[in-house]
């Protein structure tokens, strides 16, 4: 699943009129990114939620087929919040584990190991598997600890920094079942609840990733494509 149905509020003016995930960079929008990426690891059935202009991200990305994969949408009308919109996307997502990418970050991260570990997820007790980086200038902080493949709510000592959820993870349906369908959530207290059980998994991407936040981030993210498709 890809998230496409955020307002993008911080990209004003370009999102009047542009939902954010089909703003472009280094010649093609964030979202196809995502699609040919995934699309190259092997993953081609692709559900995206939408909102704000959806009827457009409809009318760019199709059914999927010039990308060689199959695309259905989840038209929530309102924007749902994460953990709301993949509840409402529920039927269309099936019963086993699946991936959910955010639609509007840049990523290089290689989604190909994904089915596999999703496969283990399937018979593990966990119940959520998260991609983390490195902490960008806006958020030093951090999201979440890291250490031996578990993810923590606190930094678990000096030796081991927090670090950023990426917004690329691996759920269990189960955990958005109880979200009244077409209702607003939030997804991080899900996982902080999940945390504290000792149920979410996790990786640390060092690559490329950028939260493609602000009108700035967005140039500079084009700028950077640019020069590595001409190197």
């Amino acid at each position: 699943m890809i998230l496409a149905a955020g307002r993008g509020e911080r990209m004003r003016p370009l999102t009047d009129h542009t939902p954010k995930p089909l703003l472009q960079a280094g010649g093609k929008p964030l979202i196809v990114w995502h699609i040919e990426r995934l699309v190259g690891a092997g993953i081609t059935e692709l559900v995206i939620n939408h909102a704000h202009l959806g009827a457009q991200i409809e009318r760019v990305l199709g059914d999927g087929r010039q990308f060689g994969a199959t695309i259905r949408y989840s038209d929530e009308g309102t924007a749902l919040e994460t953990a709301g919109g993949i509840a409402f996307a529920l039927p269309l997502l099936g019963d086993e584990p699946f991936a959910v990418v955010n639609g509007d970050i840049y990523c290089d991260f290689d989604f190909s190991h994904l089915p596999a570990r999703a496969a283990a997820m399937a018979t593990s007790a966990n119940m959520a598997h998260l991609v983390l980086v490195d902490n960008p200038e806006h958020n030093l902080k951090g999201d979440f600890g890291l250490h031996d493949g578990r993810v923590s709510n606190s930094v678990l000592s000096p030796q081991h920094s927090a670090l950023t959820f990426s917004g690329i993870g691996l759920y269990q349906p189960a955990l958005f079942a109880h979200i009244p369908r077409g209702t607003k959530a939030p997804l991080a207290p899900l996982l902080r609840e999940q945390i504290a059980l000792g149920k979410v998994s996790g990786e640390h991407h060092q690559g490329i990733w950028v939260d493609v936040g602000t009108p700035q981030r967005l140039d500079e993210l084009d700028k950077q494509l640019y020069a590595l498709q001409n190197v």
